[in-house]
């Protein structure tokens, strides 16, 4: 854990916006609960707590950042979690926004649900940014516009879909006569606008995309402090660290592995609107050092438009199992034959990896396969055991409940949460018990070798050598600058020439 980084890095999820990218690196240093408390002390639906010493943990805990949360906390609830409530933010530099207990009509302006004002030019327009609870009903309610054409448009079917589901922060842009609707337009991101038009009394949906502009960018970097961490110095976001975690987690177990000075190259693509990054997307190849066992992956698709990673030799990346049912723990009690029990105090074989992690984590199938076993099993407590083909299965114990839709003789897919870490059964605190089984005997899930899926087929092999040779001799180049510099390396590459060895489907 001490190098993954990543503990609390999701709780701070309610706080992403304009300062996301600082906050997001720092988000797993403190709790979500001391934010929260501290944001919702003005807000009058927190419990009254003691301000001051909630304002000196925030400073412990992201020292030299309390303006970072401060602000945020204005930006969402329109104060300071310490600021008397003046009405008015004129002296700060930051947007205004509306508290959450503000009533419905209330909530005016881009921060807070209802119509902005729009431009001269553009008074036909009226500006809506959706608010905590809103919906369209509301909105319509609010700006006293034609139930009957909301009637209409809901009815669209699919084609409108996403009006039903509308999130906070999303914006809504409206242009109407007399309370009659003449236009709508749906941001559902940065690329994508669901536009509904009317025409003779009747409405019509249709999507507005803009082609972005996809641009290759290549990055290697030695891990000194965390991979979250070490990413983000060359640029990487937590999503694409996230896939690089995906690629090669059947090889290294990210939470246990990793060591000071393992090191990784990757080329990535970045997606651009105009001059303005929307994200970063695909991973196109990678290779990861850990504890010297040099691992790479090419992204490929096939003639039938699948796309998958492989070695540079072309076996999957993929494997037909998981290393581990939990993301990010740790292990409490290895694989011995010889253990003494805890509880029972005797010399009793424990035949399987013991996780420590929170009540409530979950528990994910390591591969595909059928449910056996649901229900109580003595000292497993709670357990579910999967039979994964002839030869393998594997159990998990311990768990405080099971997944919704998990039972006996269902069949489960690698990665589905089956349940959630407990402490059921004979525990001394909550943890995953994981066994795996070939043939019915036990074998050490942290030392087994994992089958591997299908290696990409003969007839691809030569199409795929052909085009993934120019992203292996970048990583190559890549990689000999970093070893005769011990540097980071950060680089824009020729977009085209990378593309299209990433793009056209596999030829016979």
């Amino acid at each position: 854990m001490k190098y993954l980084g990543i503990t609390r890095r999701r709780r701070f999820l309610s706080l992403q916006a304009h300062q996301g990218p600082q906050l997001r690196s720092l988000a797993f240093l403190v709790p979500a609960a001391l934010a929260v408390i501290a944001i919702q002390q003005n807000t009058k639906i927190a419990p009254q707590v003691d301000v001051q010493h909630v304002q000196k943990q925030i400073g412990i805990a992201l020292p030299n950042h309390e303006s970072a949360v401060l602000e945020e906390a204005y930006r969402l609830f329109g104060r300071l979690p310490f600021e008397p409530d003046t009405g008015s933010a004129a002296n700060h530099d930051f947007p205004p926004a509306t508290p959450l207990n503000a009533p419905a009509d209330s909530l005016v302006g881009d921060t807070g649900g209802a119509a902005e004002p729009a431009p001269l030019e553009q008074q036909s327009w009226t500006n809506v940014t959706v608010a905590p609870g809103d919906n369209l009903s509301l909105i319509f309610s609010r700006l006293k516009l034609s139930r009957n054409d909301l009637q209409k448009i809901v009815s669209l079917g699919p084609d409108t879909a996403a009006l039903k589901d509308l999130k906070p922060g999303m914006t809504l842009r409206l242009r109407t006569t007399d309370g009659a609707i003449d236009e709508m337009v749906l941001e559902l991101d940065q690329l994508n606008s669901l536009v509904v038009t009317k025409s003779n009394s009747e409405f019509a949906a249709r999507v507005d995309s803009i082609e972005p502009d996809i641009k290759v960018r290549a990055a290697t970097t030695t891990i000194t402090q965390s991979l979250f961490v070490d990413g983000q110095k060359v640029g990487l976001s937590d999503a694409v660290i996230m896939k690089l975690i995906d690629i090669f987690g059947w090889d290294i177990d990210f939470a246990l592995d990793l060591q000071p000075n393992d090191h990784f190259s990757i080329i990535y693509e970045e997606v651009y609107k105009g001059d303005q990054l929307v994200k970063q997307d695909r991973i196109l190849a990678a290779e990861f050092v850990n504890q010297g066992k040099r691992m790479r992956a090419v992204l490929y698709n096939d003639a039938a438009g699948r796309s998958a990673y492989y070695s540079q030799d072309g076996e999957a990346m993929h494997k037909a199992f998981l290393r581990t049912p939990v993301k990010f723990t740790r292990i409490s009690s290895g694989f011995n034959l010889a253990r003494r029990h805890p509880i029972l105090n005797t010399i009793r074989a424990h035949r399987g990896v013991d996780y420590a992690a929170p009540i409530g984590t979950p528990v994910r199938a390591t591969a595909d396969g059928k449910v056996l076993t649901v229900g109580g099993g003595a000292g497993y407590g709670n357990l579910v055991e999967i039979r994964h083909g002839d030869a393998y299965s594997t159990l998990y114990g311990h768990l405080s409940r099971f997944a919704r839709g998990i039972k006996r003789g269902g069949f489960v897919k690698q990665g589905q949460i089956i349940g959630y870490v407990g402490q059921t059964g004979l525990a001394t605190g909550p943890h995953l018990h994981y066994e795996f089984r070939i043939n019915g005997v036990h074998r050490d899930p942290l030392r087994v070798t994992l089958p591997r899926s299908l290696p990409l087929e003969k007839r691809y092999m030569a199409d795929f050598r052909q085009r993934s040779g120019p992203l292996l001799e970048q990583l190559d180049t890549m990689v000999a600058r970093r070893d005769s510099s011990r540097t980071t390396y950060v680089a824009q590459l020729d977009s085209a020439k990378f593309l299209q060895a990433a793009d056209a489907n596999g030829t016979n």
